[in-house]
């Protein structure tokens, strides 16, 4: 999860939602296992291809570390060591696979602003130089199809600069024009065959013992244009032997991708053998440098191979460590020793009980499995909490839990039935009032009728109100600065570039109510229009949409309150599992929310009637002053609590809700709240996950 508490919430609510949240199946236990499980080192994928299951995919990687570096070939079943990588010495790696070769020139310029026109597609840029050429490729694919279809998109792309030639498609299978005892020795035939007009390139192979260099001619795609490549390989020289895509390997370039202002050249090695692995590891614990991963560095070893035809990552190192880095990311380090134990014991247990899931991997470095962000969260705090409770987990029944967790509940976690749809005993509804730790710190805000009829909201220390009152009771403010904000929502958003309007002191609004900051436990999103919502739902029902919202109701709420059935236009919003709510509604929060309808009002007659009126609607109303109509559009109603608000002159929906993320398991902030009342970590865990045990491996 997201670690940075108050300008990304937005990044907490996929965490823990276990397969049936990327697949729609149904959750299932574990394996019974006889003790606590443990590992010594743990798998963690930061790209990988499993198709539905997981996609997180990138061209090459780029790695450097402050220590030298060794880097091995795994292949049929060898470990060779091949070379060592310099010390702060930038190096990049791809997989060699499907990709299209967009052009070739001498013109720079030409050669990267093309690339830089991919750079805004999906069909993502590698340059190379090759002396005074620059050859411009797209990938990787998976598919020779998959390739085929993306030089189409990309003869558009880079249109401008393509000087009449037509994107191709590239792949694995190579000429190799022997083996040579240097890459000084190699280069001198490879030329050869570059100055005849063929891709060709050095190759440092594992020869069992030492590495060889190898010239490979040709890059194609299959069988029929391999021939074509031996054909005119041939008028260079014979006895041209052919490579398969098995054959393992390290084709030498020199990649200029990294600044298409200039070129500057960093050596790439592109992996062949598409069962090849190629493992990069240093000695020191110093760390390698992920370009690719938001430049974090990364302890143990970097594996890279294929998986699906596209490049996989792989950081392996022990147990230990991997958790220093996710209860770092997790949660603040300055939160209490007890709530830091009780988020040490559930990402122990939750990665434990992974097992194998990701094929490659155990889990992965996102939220979907823990936030895993390497060596800059590692924390003095978090190690102790760590060390502390070393092989604790969460068992019951003889099984390891799995120990969901999100960020907040809302003051009460949620119950299996309300995430998944479907019954889990491990996973009940339980108060969680640690919850409204969250903000304690927080400033409140003023939601603020002006002159105009726009609304918006004024921090607290922004307002001073005038001691006059509307002849509702209504109190009026104005502000203290020049050119206060008045925002669309109760926090400051870096995304939303316009305030709502603007004030200065002396310009005076009604104060409809006074409102917490938007955060992880209580929160207001929208209001939305029905075409921002039918776009949001498209392709989350099971059942048609219709042409326009004019209603949207919970329905039915589950046992912590969260919503189970929405009604739109009083039609059932068939998504497959109720948490899916989140998504389906723009990307709220939490499924614990209400929905108000910011075009209209409910009004209850003396008689017990019940009506709605609309925005564009006048109705008689009777006051002490008489009879008189009122518009519907720009009318401030008031509940019985002596809450304001306005009616809107366009439709909408507003939600308000407490709660971040599912709502399943241990909440983070419940957990901090529970340990300053002085609990500990066990009676937090054990209040989290009900008839549990914490055993020691």
């Amino acid at each position: 999860m997201d670690r940075n508490w108050t300008k990304s919430l937005f990044g907490w609510t996929t965490k823990g939602l276990l397969s049936l949240a990327v697949a729609g199946s149904i959750w299932s236990a574990p394996a019974v296992q006889a003790a606590a499980p443990s590992l010594d080192t743990i798998r963690v994928a930061m790209f990988l291809d499993l198709g539905s299951q997981y996609k997180s995919t990138t061209n090459a990687v780029t790695l450097k570390s402050a220590e030298a570096l060794t880097a091995s070939l795994l292949a049929s079943g060898t470990h060779q060591t091949l070379m060592s990588i310099p010390a702060n010495q930038q190096v990049r790696v791809s997989v060699d696979t499907y990709r299209v070769k967009v052009l070739e020139t001498t013109d720079w310029k030409a050669a990267s602003e093309a690339a830089k026109k991919l750079q805004a597609t999906s069909d993502k840029p590698m340059l190379f130089a090759d002396g005074k050429m620059y050859k411009l490729y797209a990938g990787m694919y998976g598919t020779e199809k998959a390739a085929a279809d993306a030089a189409a998109r990309t003869a558009k792309t880079a249109a401008a600069y393509l000087n009449g030639q037509t994107p191709a498609v590239k792949g694995a299978l190579h000429l190799s024009a022997g083996s040579y005892g240097s890459e000084t020795e190699a280069e001198t035939v490879r030329k050869a065959y570059a100055d005849a007009g063929l891709d060709a390139f050095n190759v440092m192979v594992p020869t069992g013992e030492a590495s060889a260099y190898e010239v490979w001619v040709g890059e194609a795609a299959n069988t029929a244009d391999l021939a074509a490549v031996k054909k005119e390989a041939a008028k260079v020289s014979g006895g041209l032997v052919e490579q398969n895509a098995n054959t393992p390997g390290l084709i030498i370039k020199s990649d200029v991708s990294l600044n298409l202002a200039a070129p500057q050249e960093v050596t790439h090695y592109m992996l062949s053998g598409n069962q090849s692995v190629l493992r990069v590891d240093g000695k020191s614990g110093a760390g390698t440098n992920v370009k690719e991963r938001s430049d974090r560095s990364y302890r143990g070893a970097l594996e890279i191979g294929q998986k699906n035809g596209q490049l996989y990552l792989v950081n392996e190192l022990p147990f230990q460590q991997y958790l220093y880095s996710v209860v770092g990311a997790e949660v603040p380090s300055s939160w209490g020793t007890e709530a830091l134990k009780a988020q040490a014991v559930a990402a122990r247990s939750y990665a434990l009980f992974q097992g194998n899931k990701f094929e490659v991997a155990h889990v992965v470095d996102t939220t979907l499995s823990q936030a895993y962000y390497g060596t800059a969260y590692e924390y003095p705090s978090i190690i102790q909490a760590v060390d502390a409770t070393d092989g604790e987990v969460v068992m019951k029944d003889g099984k390891i839990v799995e120990t969901v967790f999100s960020s907040n509940s809302g003051g009460m976690t949620a119950d299996s039935t309300e995430v998944w749809g479907n019954r889990n005993d491990l996973f009940a509804a339980v108060e969680s009032p640690g919850d409204s730790s969250s903000q304690a710190a927080l400033k409140a805000w003023y939601h603020v009728l002006l002159p105009s009829g726009v609304t918006g909201y004024v921090r607290e220390d922004n307002v001073k109100e005038t001691g006059n009152a509307t002849s509702a009771g209504l109190p009026y403010m104005t502000v203290t600065a020049k050119d206060t904000n008045v925002r669309p929502l109760p926090l400051i958003q870096s995304n939303v570039e316009q305030p709502v309007s603007k004030m200065n002191p002396g310009e005076t609004a009604v104060v409809l109510d006074k409102v917490a900051e938007s955060n992880s436990f209580e929160w207001v999103r929208g209001p939305y229009t029905s075409d921002q919502l039918l776009a949001t739902l498209k392709g989350k029902t099971a059942n048609s949409l219709p042409a326009s919202i004019t209603s949207l109701d919970v329905t039915e709420r589950g046992p912590s309150g969260r919503a189970l059935t929405v009604k739109a236009n009083g039609q059932v919003l068939d998504v497959k599992y109720p948490d899916m709510f989140r998504s389906a509604f723009n990307g709220l929060p939490s499924t614990l929310f209400d929905i108000e309808s910011t075009g209209s009002y409910t009004v209850l007659s003396a008689n017990g009637a019940v009506s709605t009126v609309s925005s564009g609607q006048t109705v008689s109303v009777i006051s002490g002053s008489g009879n008189g109509n009122v518009k519907g559009s720009g009318t401030v109603v008031m509940n019985g609590t002596g809450t304001a608000r306005v009616i809107e002159s366009s439709p909408g929906f507003k939600f308000t809700g407490k709660g971040f993320g599912h709502g399943l398991g241990m909440s983070q902030w419940g957990a901090k709240g529970m340990a300053d009342e002085g609990y500990d970590y066990k009676q937090i865990l054990q209040h989290y996950y009900r008839d549990t045990t914490i055993t020691k491996d």
